[in-house]
């Protein structure tokens, strides 16, 4: 789930948690298994989603199937109630860029680019996962602009390793986005994750100098998450300060995975292939 910097949570840490200088945490051995639990219950519903959505569906008819997933397999939805957000999904049509509410006037139809983020909390950690979910028949761009989403979060992820930096994954993505003739939306950011659903660092998806290029450690969680327009890259929020759309009415697409910074690479704990 992305969200606007000035909007997330203030943390409360336990005082026995090991955090760098700057505040991010590193997981222990034992809060890593809780997060492959909770990232795996994640994968699941999106997994199951991904394959029961058809047209005519309503979004609130996804949300009312995640939430009910999410519980039986032990687990909270991370996203009810998170700063008053009332569904366990986010769910965003077409040109709505990220933070759709689920809605049983939102008819899902073929030629839909449909985003579906959700998160659970298992034993007191978070799992955060986001599909772009083509359709039907959607276009050749929507098409394009799905595929080249989800090969810019691989790129991301394939620059995790202990040692490395922030900026190696911001600029892997965008670069990747840039060689595809798409924009990269800056106002949301992917994040860590863990005990809290928004952690320290920010985990941008272009070249900043706003905040500090943190240098990876083997422990850390993190949600990456590049988002793609068709078009330009500036985004609006609607009147119900949840939904943001692109301005130029242009699709958008996203994807999003928990990972696990590990000594010698990554470990993705939100992989949908091992469910």
């Amino acid at each position: 789930m992305n969200i606007l910097t000035n909007l997330l949570a203030p943390k409360t840490q336990e005082p026995t948690v090991k955090k760098t200088r700057r505040g991010i945490e590193i997981k222990s051995e034992r809060e890593i298994e809780i997060m492959r639990q909770s990232g795996k219950i994640v994968a699941t519903v999106l997994k199951e989603i991904s394959e029961m959505v058809q047209p005519g569906m309503t979004t609130a008819d996804l949300d009312a199937y995640a939430e009910k997933r999410i519980r039986e397999m032990g687990a909270t939805p991370s996203f009810k109630g998170y700063h008053g957000f009332p569904a366990s999904i986010c769910s965003s049509i077409n040109n709505e860029v990220v933070h759709g509410i689920p809605s049983r006037k939102k008819v899902i139809r073929s030629g839909d680019v449909l985003k579906v983020d959700t998160g659970a909390v298992w034993n007191g950690f978070h799992g955060d996962s986001c599909i772009t979910i083509a359709v039907g028949e959607v276009t050749p761009e929507a098409a394009k602009l799905i595929r080249v989403a989800e090969e810019a979060l691989f790129k991301g992820i394939e620059q995790v390793k202990a040692g490395n930096f922030l900026l190696d994954i911001a600029g892997a993505i965008e670069d990747h986005v840039k060689a595809n003739n798409f924009s990269v939306v800056e106002d949301f950011t992917g994040h860590g994750v863990g005990r809290n659903l928004h952690e320290e660092p920010s985990v941008f998806n272009f070249r900043t100098h706003e905040l500090p290029n943190v240098r990876l450690r083997a422990g850390m969680t993190l949600a990456i998450e590049p988002i793609l327009n068709a078009g330009s890259r500036f985004t609006r929020v609607l009147s119900d300060r949840w939904t943001a759309v692109t301005k130029d009415k242009s699709l958008s697409a996203q994807f999003e995975h928990t990972v696990l910074v590990t000594e010698k690479g990554y470990e993705i704990l939100t992989d949908r292939s091992k469910v």
